[in-house]
């Protein structure tokens, strides 16, 4: 950033910034400008299109700037910001554990309709219904589950202890620390022995010969453990659909997301267990099939 004219307005250097992004090949340049410069100015972004002229100060500037060569390394904004909007909630997330993507949300919504359903059958619908999240992350699908759904708790398994403490830090952020349980494991080995109205996950699903081509931001930045699923990246649906089922209760369901071409397999692993009596497929925002449901007898 040039210094020979010290008056930084805002539209100013959002152009500049935008400039500089788009040369180092950052593929929304003018939002991840502005998503930015809001946070540094504590702002909402429609406040910077009415002060376009406003100078910064020089510690908002020095704070901008430090942001600016993160995000030109492709460092992703949400670690950046060290926040993630999903489902209503504001998540901390950190290098630890995956940016909550907006696909996801797929997988909470089914999860919510699908215990709903099961809490209108039941013949005691207050009963508290518990479930099981594998690969919690920062916690997005567990605790938006039990944000949107009273009278749920849950059990959650990560194998990262840093994982697990950024979820342990936004349960308590959302006062929802006493309605969830957390483990640090191998998926489901944590939790044997016990039965759940659901079991859900956003397992690692990408190719190992595709981790090289995904984005800089997702391939040297996300977790390597939380992406890549093996050499066809089904290698941990095999694992779920293999001990799922029997940790499931009578009318039960595993709910996971998938990616892309992949649901027809994963629907196919969860079919071949005789306790699996129905599967279906949810399409995300894209007409993409996202998520794969396996209900228990």
């Amino acid at each position: 950033m040039a210094e020979n004219n010290p008056i930084w307005t805002v539209g100013r250097i959002l152009k500049w910034t935008e400039t500089y992004f788009r040369q180092k090949g950052i593929e929304s340049p003018r939002l991840d400008a502005e998503v930015l410069l809001a946070h540094v100015l504590d702002r909402p972004r429609i406040y910077l299109y009415v002060h376009f002229d406003e100078p910064l100060q020089p510690d908002e500037l020095a704070a901008y700037r430090g942001m600016i060569r993160r995000r030109a390394d492709h460092v992703p904004v949400a670690y950046i910001l060290g926040e993630k909007d999903f489902m209503g909630l504001s998540f901390h997330v950190t290098s630890d554990t995956l940016v909550p993507r907006p696909d996801t949300e797929i997988l909470v919504q089914a999860a919510l309709d699908r215990l709903g359903m099961i809490r209108a059958k039941s013949r005691t619908p207050d009963e508290v219904l518990r479930f099981a999240d594998i690969g919690t992350g920062s916690g997005a699908v567990c605790l938006s589950v039990l944000n949107h759904m009273e009278r749920t708790e849950a059990d959650t398994v990560d194998i990262s202890p840093a994982a697990r403490a950024v979820a342990e830090e936004n349960a308590a952020s959302f006062e929802l620390a006493d309605r969830v349980t957390f483990y640090t494991g191998d998926l489901l080995t944590p939790l044997r022995g016990r039965r759940y109205a659901a079991i859900l996950s956003n397992p690692p699903y990408i190719p190992d010969a595709e981790i090289a081509s995904l984005a800089p931001e997702v391939r040297c930045r996300e977790p390597r453990m939380a992406l890549a699923g093996g050499e066809d990246g089904l290698d941990f649906y095999r694992r779920l659909c293999r001990e799922a089922p029997s940790m499931l209760l009578d009318g039960g369901f595993l709910a996971v997301e998938v990616g892309v071409h992949q649901a027809e397999h994963v629907a196919a692993l969860a079919g071949a267990d005789p306790l699996i009596v129905r599967t279906e497929v949810l399409r995300d925002y894209a007409g993409i099939e996202r998520v794969v449901v396996a209900w228990r007898q």
